[in-house]
């Protein structure tokens, strides 16, 4: 049987984003980081401006304009000016080298770059941008070489007319994470961004009263959706650079704010660094953490320095945020949380039969914040969305109080003697020991077994490094059966362009390692 959220009135068109904070506080503080700050007037105007300097450009609605840029307040204004004008946000992580920069170029049929100068020899190595009918945008260049972000910025004001997008006009695409081949890009319209803004404000129970502090990259989904969906709240939006401790901790001793969110690996290296403090936290009213599991270890360190525990969630780039636990409820330690208002679920088994409540299936989600589908590639689509609904490829699990909880990707799952295993499981196991850094495990075929786990590890810095024997034996003690049977120790853990652990690369070294 289908499960479904709260349901949320329909949301309107998006270019009007800053409507609630202009309304209600138009001087007030609507963006900031350590560096600058802007009313809500002031990023109304200049986000207006920036957008009519586009299109003055000779660029038309539906265009793609990619940036490879860190975080800062102007790709916020970048990304509303592109709302307003009616072209296409294309952001690439900033993480990505040449060939996937010309890979995301070449993908998305981008007219224009916008780029920070310290990627000038990075994007000059890439070969699409000399096909670029409009060339690239340098930010923060120490020349006067081509045309650059505060040129344009400074021009006098443009005489165009922003014409309101319609609701099924292009308004985001975003690039996957390519865990499982080369990044996808995924399409997001006005009516669906719109929708998972929408959806964002409920399940975080947004307010104007809140300042979010998304300590996470501004080239993904969750820190731009989340940073947004605060604004259309009327709250506001602060903008780390980094997610290091110099650079989160002034923020959140300056602007104490209410919501926070960092992927996992990022907050628990700031939990433990030796200058962050317990009251640096005591304004946090919610920590979110997703894209990759929470472990244990991070929710115990995290409580007893903050004195109150992570809200995991779940969402992908092709939905939006689908789960929480409800903020002002009960936060369920390990949960993916509940359903955000707005969508439904379905879970399934192999032959594609939905199974009850209490057992382990395939996530489908149903919703208006659905993507319509992946940028020119339609076989990719079809896979993915299939009468509406969306294969998420996760295998979930739903209780009687309609909590969700995580049992690894289908494609990830290690078959060891016919029995299911998910990395993510044995990941945590071995990460608990307090030697260890971080962890990534995979399935190695084996003709006995079917398949045998084997965990990669790096150790914390100046740690003891235990046996192969001692680490398993740690593991076997909590998983039992589904302990690795291998170990190996590396210098770096291989991380994907979003931050998590690749497993993808660790089977790559694992195959080559078997052909030499």
């Amino acid at each position: 049987m289908p499960w479904s959220g709260p349901r949320i009135p329909p949301t309107a068109i998006v270019a009007d984003l800053l409507g609630q904070g202009l309304r209600s506080q138009a001087e007030g503080v609507a963006l900031a980081s350590t560096k600058m700050q802007w009313t809500w007037r002031q990023l109304d105007d200049v986000s207006t401006h920036l957008a009519r300097q586009y299109l003055q450009l000779g660029l038309q609605p539906g265009d793609r304009i990619a940036s490879l840029m860190p975080n800062r307040t102007s790709l916020v204004i970048h990304y509303l000016a592109c709302l307003k004008s009616g072209l296409v946000a294309t952001p690439l992580n900033y993480r990505y080298m040449p060939p996937e920069i010309d890979h995301a170029l070449e993908l998305s049929g981008a007219a224009v770059l916008l780029h920070h100068a310290e990627r000038d020899a990075d994007v000059a190595a890439c070969r699409m941008t000399q096909q670029l009918s409009h060339g690239t945008i340098r930010y923060r260049a120490a020349d006067s070489l081509g045309l650059q972000w505060e040129a344009l910025m400074g021009r006098p004001a443009a005489d165009q007319s922003l014409k309101p997008p319609q609701p099924d006009d292009v308004a985001f695409i975003y690039f996957t994470s390519g865990s499982t081949g080369k990044p996808k890009g995924v399409v997001h319209t006005q009516r669906t961004y719109a929708a998972m803004l929408a959806a964002t404000i409920a399940g975080m129970e947004l307010t104007a009263d809140d300042t979010f502090l998304p300590a996470s990259s501004f080239s993904h989904i969750g820190a731009s959706l989340f940073g947004l969906a605060t604004l259309a709240a009327g709250g506001r939006l602060l903008v780390p650079r980094t997610t290091e401790a110099p650079e989160v901790v002034p923020l959140l001793e300056t602007f104490r704010p209410t919501v926070m969110l960092m992927l996992p690996a990022p907050l628990i290296a700031l939990v433990r660094d030796h200058d962050v403090r317990g009251d640096d936290f005591a304004s946090i009213r919610l920590c979110v953490s997703g894209g990759d599991r929470v472990s244990a270890v991070l929710e115990q360190e995290f409580i007893q320095l903050a004195g109150m525990p992570i809200d995991e969630s779940y969402g992908m780039t092709e939905i939006g945020l689908a789960a929480i636990c409800p903020p002002s409820g009960e936060i369920r330690l390990g949960s993916l949380g509940k359903l955000c208002p707005g969508y439904e679920m379905s879970l399934r088994d192999a032959d594609g039969a939905e199974v009850d409540a209490g057992a382990e299936g395939r996530l489908w989600i149903r919703s208006a914040t659905n993507m319509i589908g992946y940028w020119r590639n339609d076989e990719a689509t079809a896979e993915t969305i299939q009468h509406g609904w969306i294969d998420t490829g996760d295998m979930v699990r739903i209780d009687d109080e309609g909590y969700l909880w995580f049992y690894g990707r289908q494609k990830q799952i290690i078959i060891h003697d016919g029995s299911n295993i998910c990395p993510q499981e044995v990941e945590e196991a071995v990460a608990a020991h307090p030697s260890i850094d971080q962890v990534g495990v995979i399935g190695v075929h084996d003709v006995i077994h079917g398949e045998n786990v084997r965990a990669f590890v790096t150790l914390k810095e100046n740690a003891e490094r235990p046996t192969s024997a001692e680490l398993i034996q740690f593991a076997r003690d909590q998983v039992g059966y589904k302990a690795p049977e291998e170990i190996v120790y590396l210098p770096a853990m291989p991380l994907t362009a979003s931050g998590k652990v690749d497993r993808t690369a660790l089977k790559n070294w694992t195959r080559e390692k078997s052909e030499q």
